[in-house]
């Protein structure tokens, strides 16, 4: 079985205990996942007790021993593929079988997924989570339908789900400086000139980080052109 670790830190060793986060309406749980160190979310609505996964990326049966099989475990109703690349949907058909929730993904990427995708997203879409809801913010670059996941609690700050295109350091790889650019743009215009200092950032790998800490170092990532 998975153990949950309630000291939450935005760090999660390889293959190790995944960290649970407590907020007033949801929780959100990050596990790592896979060879690549890839992270994976599960947030939980504490009002209805349904549940939103982001990116099941590998491991189908950790994913699904962090699900649980009691009665009160929660019920995953969607499932949030950040964009395209392999490593990020390696479990997506097992858990996506075993669960029956509903397919999420950018609209330019899903054509490349394994399954089919029932919700194809966009600037400006929403998706439900129990009594809340997470907002898209479309980041093209890393792949072009790249998407990251929003969610402003009420009772705190703003936690952004960045998939591979926000990173502690800078913005993700991408295939050309047409691509960079876009994605910088992208993540200038509809990420730091709109949300604040303190908005968590949940990457598709590695640690947690704050705008704040990364938004000092916008000019030099245009700079160097990575």
């Amino acid at each position: 079985m998975v153990s949950v670790s309630s000291e939450y830190t935005g760090h999660v060793e390889p293959h190790g205990d995944a960290a649970i986060r407590d907020l007033p309406d949801i929780t959100i749980t990050k596990m790592s996942v896979g060879d690549m160190d890839n992270n994976t979310y599960l947030l939980v609505c504490k009002h209805t007790g349904d549940a939103l996964l982001i990116d099941a990326a590998a491991d189908n049966e950790r994913i699904a021993d962090l699900l649980g099989d009691g009665p009160d475990r929660p019920r995953l109703r969607s499932i949030v593929t950040t964009h395209r690349h392999g490593d990020h949907w390696q479990a997506l058909p097992s858990v996506a079988g075993m669960t029956g929730a509903n397919l999420y993904a950018g609209a330019d990427d899903a054509a490349a997924l394994p399954v089919p995708t029932d919700v194809l997203l966009e600037q400006g879409s929403t998706v439900p989570l129990g009594d809340s809801e997470l907002q898209v913010i479309a980041l093209r670059g890393h792949t072009p339908g790249s998407v990251a996941l929003l969610y402003r609690d009420p009772k705190g700050v703003a936690h952004l789900f960045t998939g591979d295109s926000l990173f502690p350091g800078g913005p993700g790889k991408t295939g050309s400086p047409q691509d960079f650019t876009s994605l910088l743009d992208d993540l200038e215009q509809r990420v730091f000139d709109t949300l604040p200092d303190d908005t968590w950032v949940y990457p598709g790998h590695g640690d947690d980080t704050t705008l704040g800490t990364e938004r000092p170092q916008l000019a030099q990532w245009r700079a160097r052109g990575w």
